[in-house]
């Protein structure tokens, strides 16, 4: 957990540090909307419609970075998010990290991506707390995705906003339970202007879609702890080594090939766990816990950070626990030109596996 919270700050730090010419801004958002069940045992937690607020600093880019004019002028920065699920046995969220705003029409509609951690008030207790299927542990990961239509000054340096915000938190299967929850909410704000209305001038420069970099190759190592999904049994470490060819189409995108072995050892327990408990599914304690995979993926370029999507196949699964289709979502960080660390969610469907740390090089 302390290289997560690391990770985060890290990225935090990086995007205010930046030296540009930029102006202030905060919004308040009030939050409440239905909680969209993924699991059978979600549904008798869903008992009333969550509420919340979002608040967000945000620093507004004017073209003194080339990725500024490229991505149409951006907003970036930190959020707060509080989430109330209306059940007990649920509680309360809060939750805090970075956010990108990207501008669209006329700089009115907004898509907000956002990423951080969490602290939940009622996580999994076995004697306190056995009916809370969601949450096995106090911290969480958190993902929010909003569109938002948005007029600012409209009152002096106040404005309005209005639209849908969409928020998940889960820990990654780092502690059993972790069903993790998933919420989309209507959302109405106001949003205040440190800075009185600044006119951008539009820019005719074009991405290069002829882009000029050979392919390259990364070796990548993702690592943590998860649990198997029978409770108290143990946080063991994962290994996830992965090499990919990555061939860049233009200044903001890439695209991905490669494979990776995943070296689950919680897996060992519970396949002879298994094995004892279901002797009807005939499992062998002895069957290989490894898995290889191969997939492809996207990687968006914005500036130092990067975000990714993933989408592989297992080609070797000798233990058949999970469907053989997985993905993974992330952001990336590049200290340099070959030097890159990482923050991702690995996941079959909408169920999480593990949450990976990485460390990697782009040759």
């Amino acid at each position: 957990m302390r290289k997560l919270y690391f990770l985060v700050v890290l990225f935090s730090a990086t995007l205010f540090a930046q030296e540009n010419k930029e102006t202030n801004a905060v919004d308040v958002t009030f939050l409440r909307g239905n909680v969209l069940p993924h699991t059978d045992d979600l549904y008798h937690l869903v008992t009333g419609h969550p509420e919340g607020v979002m608040i967000n600093f945000s620093k507004q880019t004017h073209g003194s970075k080339e990725w500024h004019k490229i991505f149409g002028y951006p907003d970036y920065g930190g959020y707060f998010l509080y989430q109330d699920f209306k059940n007990e046995i649920l509680g309360k969220s809060y939750a805090a990290g970075m956010h990108y705003d990207f501008y669209f029409l006329n700089r009115n509609l907004v898509f907000k991506l956002a990423q951080g951690i969490a602290i939940t008030t009622n996580p999994h207790d076995k004697e306190t707390n056995s009916k809370n299927s969601v949450f096995g542990s106090k911290i969480l990961g958190n993902t929010n995705f909003g569109l938002t239509y948005k007029k600012d000054y409209l009152v002096d340096n106040f404005g309005l906003q209005a639209g849908l915000l969409f928020t998940h938190f889960s820990n990654g299967r780092m502690k059993a339970p972790n069903s993790g929850i998933n919420t989309y909410s209507l959302s109405v704000g106001v949003n205040y202007n440190f800075e009185d209305k600044v006119t951008r001038e539009k820019d005719t420069a074009k991405v290069d879609l002829t882009y000029k970099e050979p392919i390259r190759y990364n070796i990548i190592l993702r690592t943590g702890v998860n649990e198997s999904p029978i409770i108290g049994s143990g946080q063991h470490a994962f290994y996830h080594l992965g090499f990919y060819a990555d061939k860049r189409l233009n200044r903001k995108s890439a695209v991905q090939l490669g494979t990776e072995v995943f070296l689950s050892n919680f897996f060992k327990d519970f396949i002879k766990y298994q094995s004892v408990a279901y002797p009807e599914d005939n499992l062998d304690p002895n069957t290989d816990f490894k898995r290889v995979g191969v997939f492809v993926g996207y990687e968006l370029f914005i500036n130092k950070i990067s975000l990714e999507a993933q989408l592989g196949y297992y080609v070797y699964q000798p233990y058949k626990y999970n469907i053989p289709v997985y993905d993974r979502v992330g952001m990336k960080y590049y200290f340099n030109k070959k030097i890159f660390t990482g923050l991702s969610i690995k996941t079959h469907g909408f169920l999480a596996e593990a949450m990976e740390f990485a460390i990697g090089v782009r040759l």
